[in-house]
């Protein structure tokens, strides 16, 4: 089935949360309201004749410089594939700044859940019943979202927890880490020599 007929029956079958339907360079995208997006994510997996069983990934998007009429500031992305029937479907569902959190979608994919939690620790957007919402790349006591349009591309400030990081480093070179690899005993103790002459 071709991903304009999918984008097609959902709006059929939840005409109050499509909101538009896009067709850029052949990729269709759904713009949808986040209120009942778990219900739209179940029912395109469990339809059979959409069945989108595959899980592919999760984005969080900031649309500040192009925001519209069904365009709110962020958005979370879905894409899903049928890997039986060979097809895909883009969702993307609105979420207000003021308001950023959306459903989890980890009871229909666990596999979401790592893209989620990336999705809040890159762009600020929660996860409402999300089983460990916290961040996943940056330290625990990182401020701000880097990938929100108003952070700054060369970040804020140093990170709080930098010197404390590279304390660790100078600790972990006299295991022979510094270069990201662990040197064997003989090769440490030939580095020794070479620093001592």
């Amino acid at each position: 089935m071709e991903s304009m007929e999918i984008a097609e029956k959902l709006q059929d079958h939840f005409s109050e949360e499509v909101l538009d339907i896009c067709d850029f360079h052949g990729q269709v995208g759904v713009v949808v309201k986040r209120e009942r997006i778990v219900d739209i994510l179940r029912w395109l997996r469990d339809s059979p004749e959409i069945k989108m069983d595959h899980f592919m990934d999760l984005c969080g998007v900031d649309n500040k410089k192009r925001q519209g009429k069904n365009l709110l500031r962020l958005e979370v992305v879905y894409n899903l594939y049928s890997i039986p029937l060979r097809h895909s479907i883009r969702i993307r569902a609105q979420v207000p700044e003021n308001d950023a959190s959306i459903d989890t979608s980890t009871d229909l994919w666990c596999g979401a859940s790592w893209h989620e939690r990336e999705c809040y620790d890159l762009m600020g957007i929660s996860f409402n019943d999300h089983p460990n919402m916290r961040r996943v790349l940056l330290p625990d006591d990182w401020s701000g979202h880097p990938l929100r349009k108003e952070y700054p591309l060369k970040g804020r400030e140093e990170w709080s927890g930098l010197e404390k990081l590279k304390h660790k480093v100078v600790k972990l070179q006299e295991f022979g880490l510094s270069d990201g690899t662990l040197r064997t005993k003989a090769e440490r103790s030939q580095t020794k020599g070479n620093e001592k002459s």
